[in-house]
């Protein structure tokens, strides 16, 4: 037998090599699972179900978030836990519901909706103002904080304007943004009221600058300065949010730059403005295409903005150890796309409290696939903390879960139940029923076979009925029962 000694001994070292290389590659990928993530959080504000093109728009421009929704999972069943902004956002950053971090109501005045102008004066002494979260409550920017992560937000606040409330007294290092619950895009006020801060102080520095270019550039300055360190990004844009004006045509839409609204020629061929009724007198406001044209080309110039927030984490390499998530603060107004659900926010209906939604974080979630398990804004507190390694204070009762498991592994989801109660209209969710008591309606529904509650089931099944109303009598005893938070609990 004939031997070849340099080619055995090359092959050998070949082999060698091989399983040396895929030792150290097993390695590196375990340890890679365990590298705490950088954290990017960007949330809409009351963008429909409907209007991102991955989730069925054929109208609204959003290629950015089609090619987010590419590299991970698309989420299809996914609650807000309010249908407004303030509970909304409250929740997602404590993982807790609005009736148990006290924050179940919204802050704002309402003496806008009549036409009234507050003066500065005036203006500070309202509970919009003085209102804000319960400082007992922990927010994710503080828990990661702790855990050495550099923190900013940049964008909407709305949890409370005066300083012991604001984000840079809430665990974010960094705050370039309004305060309150919506503002002009371009004079950066809400009703006459100069909003915009930048740390603990009032800013004009940018006025006259559409407010979304500018969450872009605090985001990428951000970016270049800590890209090397762990980070939480959290930008939570007004769009499209309708202005706060009260000049009736501007507020009654939102506001967008020229050429976004170019890329809509049909929308700008019909828009114009009607008649109706504002303030308890005859006013002009914008025509539904003219309403439309403004929602859709603000919620195209913010797909480019997180289209180059995206663009910024591959540049400096970092996509494959950052975690990102995107969903709308709640349902889409009366001028957005909430098919096929009912309904639109401030309502309990489907597209109220059901929002587009979709996570990006490749060592764990594959690429273009989609989740319809039940899930929740209430997951993403606990799921951070623990892909962050962050340690939870013991006595902290979350609300949510931790459900990495599901965006990775497609298993079942630990949600089964969900509640929700704005003032005097309650839901309940269990499994694929529910049962809305609302002053917009009631009933009770199979969204397994009827997503757009249009079948009320409430005579042919009064036994569910009134299994979810022992349901949600014993949530609601849970939430009295637990520790009171402010600013609306009585304590």
């Amino acid at each position: 037998m004939r031997y070849y000694p340099s080619i055995v001994w090359t092959v050998g070292a070949a082999v060698c090599w091989w399983l040396v290389f895929a030792a150290t590659t097993t390695i590196a990928a375990a340890e890679q699972r365990h590298v705490p993530p950088n954290v990017v959080w960007i949330v809409s504000d009351d963008q429909g179900y409907g209007d991102v093109g991955c989730f069925g728009s054929s109208e609204v421009l959003t290629p950015n978030l089609d090619q987010l929704a590419a590299r991970g999972v698309r989420l299809t069943n996914f609650y807000v836990a309010w249908p407004a902004c303030t509970p909304s956002r409250g929740s997602l950053l404590t993982g807790r519901y609005p009736q148990r971090n006290g924050m179940y109501d919204m802050l704002r005045n309402e003496a806008p909706d009549y036409g009234y102008r507050y003066s500065p004066a005036e203006y500070a002494v309202t509970f919009e103002r003085i209102g804000g979260m319960d400082e007992r409550e922990l927010l994710l920017a503080e828990l990661l904080r702790r855990r050495g992560y550099r923190t900013a937000i940049f964008g909407k606040w709305d949890l409370g304007s005066l300083r012991r409330f604001l984000p840079t007294s809430r665990g974010f290092e960094r705050f370039y943004g309004f305060v309150n619950t919506g503002i002009d895009y371009f004079t950066h006020e809400r009703y006459g009221i100069p909003s915009m801060y930048r740390g603990a102080a009032p800013t004009e520095e940018d006025r006259g600058t559409y407010c979304t270019d500018l969450f872009l550039r605090e985001a990428e300055r951000f970016l270049a300065e800590c890209h090397d360190e762990p980070f939480f990004l959290y930008l939570p844009f007004n769009a499209p949010h309708s202005a706060s004006n009260l000049d009736p045509v501007i507020r009654s839409a939102p506001q967008a730059t020229e050429h976004y609204k170019s890329l809509y020629p049909h929308l700008q061929k019909e828009a114009g403005v009607q008649q109706a009724e504002r303030y308890g007198k005859p006013a002009q406001v914008r025509n539904r295409a003219g309403r439309r044209l403004e929602y859709c080309a603000a919620v195209t110039h913010m797909d480019a903005a997180i289209g180059r927030v995206v663009q910024l984490i591959d540049q400096y390499g970092i996509a494959d150890r950052t975690f990102i998530f995107f969903c709308s603060d709640n349902g889409g107004s009366s001028i957005a796309d909430n098919g096929p659900l009912r309904g639109h926010k401030a309502q309990l209906w489907e597209g109220g409290i059901r929002v587009p939604a979709m996570v990006v974080y490749p060592p764990r979630i594959p690429a273009g696939e989609v989740r319809d398990q039940f899930l929740s804004s209430l997951e993403l507190f606990p799921t951070v903390a623990n892909l962050c390694q962050a340690s939870l204070p013991p006595q902290l009762v979350l609300d949510g879960y931790d459900v990495i498991d599901i965006l990775s592994d497609d298993v079942a989801s630990p949600r089964e139940v969900m509640c929700w109660q704005r003032r005097d209209d309650r839901a309940v969710r269990e499994g694929t029923w529910k049962w809305v008591d609302t002053k917009a309606g009631k009933g009770l529904y199979n969204l397994s076979e009827d997503v757009g509650e249009q079948h009320d089931l409430s005579a042919q099944r009064p036994d569910v009925v009134v299994r979810l109303q022992r349901i949600f009598a014993a949530w609601q005893r849970e939430m009295e029962a637990a520790e009171p938070r402010g600013p609306f609990r009585d304590f």
